[in-house]
């Protein structure tokens, strides 16, 4: 039966995330949202445990939304009308998951998801700037985005610490969000000081070969590799981000990626 308050988006947009794909929809006052089930589904956890938990919320329960969304069932499309959260109180729902909590298979997932989901889905919605802005004009307004959602960011994790109960669960999160925000702050530097670290395209590349290297080593290993190849990419270059990554060590982490690829597979890079 169709929910007459459901809310109806203007723009729906399909996100790659790894080897996951996120649908978010965008409203016409240009609020965007995220359906919850299909996140959910794909994190492995009970829809029903997580839908009782975004009710008894004070903060959640008001922000969400029953939204049309448009989803690919077999060979057909289906709208059905699914619960979102807006965009900026992703992280608090997610952040209320324990990754101490759920099946070890599903750990590093929810992990990765609750450091970088907010942040791709944030990056696929923002307008870019016109083309007769200049380009201290885009920098700015580069430098805006990141400044905003830093703050959305802090806000939803002091409203997520006060209302936690033991002192082990604080300094937990405090981490959590101490490490999130230094990261941010860490990329709003690059973006003030660009020409330091690889290019859009280079760290395109970068991230191709991550891919080919996660799924040559997924077959043999039968797991998701994806975290293991970034994290090893990360530590042998001592960096937080494959965009962070020097431009003068790109040839270098294209060559460490190749070897690997090519002793997985016995061939180099299929690009």
């Amino acid at each position: 039966m169709s929910d007459d308050s459901a809310l109806v988006p203007i723009e729906q947009k399909v996100i790659l995330f790894y080897e996951d794909e996120i649908t978010a929809v965008r409203m016409e006052n240009g609020a965007v949202f995220v359906p919850i089930r299909p996140l959910v589904e794909q994190l492995g956890i009970s829809w029903s445990g997580q839908r009782e938990r975004i009710n008894r919320d004070a903060v959640l329960s008001e922000e969400s939304a029953t939204v049309r969304v448009t989803r690919t069932e077999g060979d057909r499309q289906i709208t059905r009308e699914l619960l979102c959260l807006p965009l900026d109180y992703l992280n608090g729902w997610l952040f209320g998951i324990s990754a101490e909590r759920v099946k070890p298979e599903i750990r590093e997932r929810l992990i990765r998801y609750q450091k970088e989901c907010y942040r791709i889905l944030a990056r696929a919605f923002v307008r870019e700037p016109a083309n007769e802005a200049s380009s201290t004009s885009a920098t700015l307004l580069q430098v805006r985005e990141m400044g905003l959602a830093i703050v959305r960011m802090a806000e939803e994790q002091i409203e997520f610490e006060r209302r936690l109960t033991t002192s082990e669960s604080r300094l937990d999160q405090a981490a959590i969000v101490v490490g999130d925000l230094n990261r941010r702050m860490t990329a709003l530097e690059q973006k003030v000081a660009p020409g330091k670290t690889v290019t859009e395209e280079q760290a395109s590349q970068i991230s191709q070969a991550v891919k080919a290297v996660a799924l040559a080593l997924g077959k043999q290993s039968g797991r998701n590799e994806f975290g293991a190849i970034y994290g090893e990419l990360y530590r042998k270059f001592g960096i937080t981000g494959y965009k962070m990554l020097p431009a003068t060590q790109f040839d270098k982490a294209m060559k460490f990626l190749n070897e690997w690829y090519q002793s997985i597979t016995g061939e180099g890079l299929p690009f």
